[in-house]
């Protein structure tokens, strides 16, 4: 799929308002669209529970959302992920595409524009020891060398894009709504808890009831559904529950991955200062390849236009700047200390396999 084949969505400002509002902070209790509704109407938004569950349903299949629910954090729930870059020749590309697609581990790969790096993906294993195993695997079959990058710092990972309409800020967080609950210190699921990640991993049943369908699912009780996905949000399991946007969808065709040579005593204090633009979706330290990939630290950018999307680089170098000397952006002709991957072909995306992550760390 390529950025051209996907239609922008033409939207109401109900559906902006829904979108902007409920990236995130959607209510944990029973019947969640009454109190969302409300939050609505409080902000001039006039529209009813059944109204706004009929919009987010018609957003869902429309394609406008990728899902409804709940944004599992694969991290926290077990196992490993990690980035790999590649060079695939020209002549070879949808060949070594191929061989790699077919792993099962592979769960996201896409065509970037670099000179040499031109072929980036995603390996999540239950097993960190299954990494190795697989980059030797896929060495092996399309005699190509894998830089594995993995995420030594994370500064940010808040993919949100707002829209131009009602509720600009996307500031409605209803997550305080429903039961108290504490964070457990434990690592591990009980085999309930794997069941109920394996359940919403996909999304909530866009319903009146959405958290009673799911314990129906499970043969568990409601509260316990709704206390259990609260206190994954306290821990970290869950990032956020709301509506997951399709950023393509929504005219935000311009995905840049900016990449930098930063000093090293100066990471920590540029990772928060970078990671504090919204229009950073996500922001890691990881290593250099010395020879190959001089740069340590990744930060995602994401914009409706060229123009916008070089506007907001922008931004992050100024940001840069304040902390360290930057040098030029590297050319055709010269290595410089930053750059940015544009990606040009989704190649894979079936997302993180959560079922063997979540088993492998079940009591």
């Amino acid at each position: 799929m390529s950025r051209a084949d996907v239609d922008r969505a033409e939207l109401t400002d109900l559906d902006r308002a829904v979108v902007n509002a409920f990236q995130g902070g959607f209510p944990a209790v029973e019947r969640p669209f009454e109190p969302a509704a409300a939050a609505l109407r409080e902000r001039g938004v006039d529209v009813s529970a059944a109204d706004l569950l009929d919009r987010v349903r018609a957003l869902d299949e429309a394609g406008v959302l990728t899902r409804f629910g709940a944004l599992v954090n694969a991290e926290e729930i077990g196992g490993t992920a990690t980035l790999v870059a590649m060079h695939a020749p020209e002549d070879r590309f949808e060949e070594v595409a191929e061989l790699v697609n077919a792993h099962r581990e592979v769960a996201h790969n896409y065509e970037r524009e670099h000179p040499h790096l031109n072929m980036w993906f995603v390996v999540s294993v239950a097993d960190e020891d299954r990494v190795d195993e697989v980059l030797a695997e896929i060495e092996a079959e399309t005699g190509q060398e894998t830089y594995n990058l993995p995420k030594q710092d994370e500064f940010r990972v808040e993919a949100k894009f707002m829209l131009d309409g009602p509720i600009p800020a996307g500031d409605v967080d209803l997550s305080h709504l429903g039961p108290d609950v504490e964070p457990e210190d434990r690592r591990t699921l009980t085999p309930a808890e794997r069941d109920l990640v394996l359940e919403i991993q996909g999304g909530l049943p866009v319903t009146e009831t959405p958290y009673a369908d799911v314990a129906a699912a499970l043969g568990a009780e409601t509260d316990w559904v709704v206390r259990t996905i609260k206190r994954f949000e306290l821990e970290g399991k869950i990032r956020r529950v709301g509506v997951i946007p399709n950023h393509y969808a929504l005219g935000y065709t311009e995905n840049g991955m900016t990449v930098w040579d930063v000093p090293d005593d100066a990471v920590e204090d540029v990772g928060p200062a970078v990671a504090s633009l919204d229009f950073v979706t996500h922001c890691y330290r990881r290593p250099r390849h010395e020879g190959v990939w001089p740069y340590n630290f990744f930060a995602m950018t994401h914009g409706r236009s060229e123009a916008e999307s070089e506007e907001r680089i922008e931004r992050v170098r100024e940001v840069m700047a304040e902390h360290w000397d930057v040098g030029p952006r590297t050319t055709a002709e010269e290595q410089g200390d930053w750059d940015t991957l544009f990606s040009t072909r989704i190649l894979k995306k079936t997302g993180i396999r959560m079922d063997e992550r979540a088993e492998a760390n079940t009591e």
